[in-house]
């Protein structure tokens, strides 16, 4: 049974493309910017697994390149999923993702 021991959430934006995938790889990355974990490699080391959930919120889910997604996390065996959610801005072609990202270790 794995448990979640880091909670980070993130918010990206694509100004100008509309572009969910973009909007969602910013969103990680602004998550997990400021993150540091020294004890996951720890963990790997006497061979725990590092498991790394990731909801991505935008409003049109079909359109997130999830495998591009998943490449912005460097470590851990790394789910994504797309959900409905973020915003589309009413006037021009500004889309905003929401991410929440759980870090579980299981060993």
């Amino acid at each position: 049974m794995a448990k979640p021991y880091v909670l980070e959430f993130g918010m990206g934006v694509d100004v100008h493309g509309a572009d969910a995938t973009t909007a969602a790889r910013r969103a990680v990355s602004d998550a997990i910017r400021h993150s540091s974990l020294p004890f996951f490699a720890d963990v790997r080391a006497r061979g725990g697994r590092m498991l790394v959930d990731v909801t991505v919120g935008v409003p049109d889910p079909k359109t997130v390149d999830v495998a591009a997604v998943k490449r912005e996390l460097p470590h851990g065996e790394v789910t994504v999923r797309a959900v409905e959610g973020g915003l589309r801005v009413p006037v021009g072609d500004t889309i905003i993702a929401c991410v929440a990202i759980t870090v579980s270790v299981e060993g």
